[in-house]
């Protein structure tokens, strides 16, 4: 059985991050959000100028879960003033863990979620938080698996439509 393994995506790879990044969102957010609203967020949030910013910011980190070749999910961390909500200098953000569909239930999304613990101890933050879209009970359900717990809730806003993220964190010191 081939590994997953995680590595570090540089500037060089955007067309690989933009692929990946837009199949694993369209995946996980078409079935119940409106198409007009699924385009117009893609377009806005994944063109390449902007990935590019993210990707030479040191303060954004991003890793592709790579198997037999084949990249097949990804994480993104934001420390400092790349988070989206606290900026805190000792904290950590998981922006987006995302898995290829075919992949679910495959530990994906597990290795990468270590990946970020692991980085997050690494940089030795107090703690890591996330927002989760109150509706993706997949997702609160492998984030509560693994000790995180509500502290918050802000508001997301896909196309014109305002959607409510449970805001939760894992407290590590």
């Amino acid at each position: 059985m081939n590994e997953i393994e995680i590595i570090p995506i540089d500037d060089t790879q955007v067309a690989k991050l933009q692929t990946i990044s837009k199949q694993t969102f369209q995946e996980t957010f078409a079935p119940v959000n409106t198409a007009e609203n699924m385009t117009r967020y893609l377009e806005e949030n994944f063109t390449t100028e902007k990935m590019l910013k993210e990707l030479v910011n040191p303060e954004c980190l991003f890793f592709f879960a790579v198997k037999s070749n084949e990249v097949i999910g990804y994480l993104k961390l934001n420390i400092g003033a790349t988070q989206t909500e606290l900026q805190e200098s000792n904290t950590l953000e998981i922006e987006r863990i995302y898995v290829q569909q075919v992949f679910h239930g495959k530990k994906v999304g597990q290795v990468l979620y270590e990946k970020a613990i692991s980085t997050a101890k690494e940089l030795n933050v107090d703690y890591v938080w996330l927002g989760v879209w109150e509706e993706n009970k997949r997702a609160i359900n492998f984030y509560t698996k693994n000790g995180f717990v509500p502290f918050d809730k802000h508001y997301f806003k896909l196309g014109d439509d305002v959607q409510t993220d449970i805001m939760m964190r894992l407290i590590l010191k």
